[in-house]
């Protein structure tokens, strides 16, 4: 993919597209308006915007400025889910598969400076066994499968079928349409097309550039944080060197970004960056040579009225509730996020895992479709777009897919991803995929990554409730991970909590059970030095398609959608100050006495 974030400097210049686009469903004969970029399922009460699975078609007029002649200019998209055809005066220029990843469209020789045409985008939110995230057709989706063998309902699944119902295997809403920014980019026709640095403690900096035309010298220099010069170097490959560095550290600690300064002929960019190193140590997860301990819930893309449409207040907002929460990382369940995310986390030193698109591969059938080159290139076009933010310590292949059922066949499936991610990161993080609660003594797939992320639900889908029992199954089960010499981070684990609804007895879906619940899974992670890390799921209550097991969505954020905090909020922002003030270490901590389940 190889393509750099849009920026306007003395070289290069953007148009956002932003606005009201017309909006239509394929077949429908008239338009209507709608917000772009933004998810489309809640922007009306039609019933169709929520459940409708096909082709939904917007439009627009763009221009392209006549002070643009000479350059080169193109349209970048940098989400449209899941599939797109663009369409320029009603002729196809452009087609992309994957709803979380950006692309690109040159206009040259389709649209000049000074001329205007209307620009089509159809977007298709069909998902099924050969795209990622993986979709069913009938009513088969995630807790959604009921009374199988009945004749009535099997009856009925044929019809759904026939209808084309499409629904996620996923716990998540399958939010859909131009989700993320619509911009016209404008760079001299010889330009910079990709920057990749590689960046040591020593503050050794390797680079290297690619171009594209005849471009002249290229340079690069490295400002520090006030601007001053740090390094300079020429060439298209080669090596910095930075006298007495500056470390970006994880939050507690100083996030500190440097500026590659690259021109090459006409040409301008300008990519903030970090210097730190990542890597394992025995069951030790090392930034800068220093145990790193995660401690901080996943979270989604998804918001009121946006959906996962692109939210850059709401980003703000919830990185200042890490904050406030003393958390300090997040794994991007279950897609890659919007670049303005990773861009506001690289300034405010939260740790991102970074996750593909590979959610609902619960069933081992999947490993017989020809999903493995497809989910190579989503890997490769997330590690070409992220590779130098500093923020992204680990890369996860995908989440909670069926690795036990065939073991030997899952492995031959994830393993040669594992292999490619080591093999396309220019710094060569850490890789891991999310397992799910399964026979762990079988599999073959969790325990070969570099860092082992499993989630857990003791005491909430299986031994519901009850847990005491709960926390015994639990340290049985780490016992074994203790023996497999792995670092081991819990990556879910969590509660369904309806805000306000209390109870004198701790009892499911109360306050007081989230927060005992959270207490008891926390005990036993405590025990364990090997144990490097905690994600509660989930930062925030989030959307889900409709079922048996879902009451307007999943509940078991820390806060509300709202982001107004739940009991269990208060209990972790105590127990993460706590660790923060111990330098963040091993997660063995004593809450202070005023955070009692009563009293937090």
């Amino acid at each position: 993919m190889s393509m750099l974030y849009p920026q306007n400097n003395a070289s290069r210049m953007m148009l956002d597209l932003g606005g009201i686009w017309d909006f239509r469903f394929q077949g429908d004969e008239e338009w209507q308006p709608l917000a772009v970029p933004a998810s489309y399922n809640d922007q009306s009460p039609d019933a169709r915007f929520r459940s409708r699975a096909g082709v939904v078609e917007y439009r627009r007029k763009i221009t392209i400025p006549a002070a643009w002649k000479g350059m080169r200019t193109c349209l970048r998209f940098d989400a449209v889910a899941h599939s797109a055809r663009i369409l320029l005066d009603g002729r196809e220029i452009a087609s992309h598969r994957g709803g979380f990843l950006p692309f690109e469209v040159e206009l040259d020789g389709l649209l000049g400076p000074g001329e205007t045409a209307e620009l089509a985008v159809e977007a298709d939110n069909r998902i099924n066994h050969g795209t990622l995230p993986i979709g069913t057709e009938g009513d088969t989706a995630f807790f959604g499968s009921d009374n199988p063998g009945i004749p009535s309902v099997e009856a009925g699944k044929k019809r759904q079928a026939e209808q084309g119902v499409n629904r996620p295997a996923f716990d998540f809403f399958n939010y859909t349409g131009i989700q993320r920014p619509v911009r016209l980019l404008a760079t001299p026709r010889a330009y910079i097309r990709d920057v990749t640095l590689v960046p040591s403690m020593n503050g050794e900096v390797r680079f290297s550039i690619e171009t594209s035309g005849e471009s002249g010298e290229t340079r690069i220099e490295v400002l520090d944080a006030e601007g001053r010069v740090a390094a300079r170097g020429s060439g298209r490959q080669g090596t910095l060197q930075i006298t007495k560095p500056k470390l970006w550290e994880p939050r507690p600690g100083t996030p500190y970004l440097y500026t590659a300064r690259i021109t090459c002929g006409e040409d301008l960019y300008e990519l903030p960056f970090g210097i730190r190193e990542v890597k394992t140590d025995g069951t030790r997860f090392l930034i800068n040579g220093k145990p790193f301990h995660f401690h901080g819930p996943c979270k989604h893309e998804d918001s009121p009225f946006h959906g996962r449409g692109l939210d850059t207040c709401l980003n703000v907002t919830d990185i200042n509730l890490y904050h406030w929460l003393h958390a300090n990382c997040f794994r991007t369940s279950h897609y890659p996020y919007a670049e303005e995310m990773y861009q506001l986390c690289d300034r405010e030193g939260i740790v991102i895992v970074d996750e593909t698109p590979a959610v609902g591969m619960w069933a081992s059938e999947n490993y017989g479709w020809n999903l493995a080159d497809y989910h190579e290139q989503v890997l490769r076009d997330m590690i070409d777009r992220d590779k130098n933010h500093p923020c992204i310590v680990m890369w996860s292949l995908g989440n909670e897919p069926d690795t036990d059922t065939l073991p030997e066949k899952a492995y031959s499936y994830w393993h040669p991803l594992y292999e490619a991610a080591h093999r396309m990161d220019p710094q060569n993080r850490p890789v891991t995929v999310v397992g799910c609660q399964n026979r762990y003594d079988r599999d073959k797939v969790i325990c070969s990554m570099d860092v082992v992320l499993i989630n857990r639900y003791y005491g909430w889908y299986n031994l519901s409730g009850d847990l005491e029992t709960a926390k015994y199954a639990f340290r049985i089960e780490l016992d074994w991970w203790e023996k497999q010499h792995k670092p081991v981070i819990l990556s879910e684990y969590g509660a369904d909590t309806i805000a306000g609804l209390h109870g004198a007895a701790a009892e499911m879906f109360t306050e007081e059970f989230q927060v005992a619940y959270y207490q008891a899974m926390s005990e036993c992670l405590d025990e364990r030095a090997f144990v490097i890390g905690e994600m509660p799921w989930n930062f925030a209550d989030f959307s889900t398609c409709q079922g048996p097991m879902r009451a307007g969505g999943n509940r078991k954020g820390l806060f509300t959608r709202d982001r107004r905090p739940k009991m269990a909020a208060h209990w972790f922002r105590k127990r993460w100050e706590a660790m923060e003030a111990s330098d963040g270490m091993q997660g063995r901590v004593q809450l202070p006495d005023s955070c009692t389940q009563e009293k937090c």
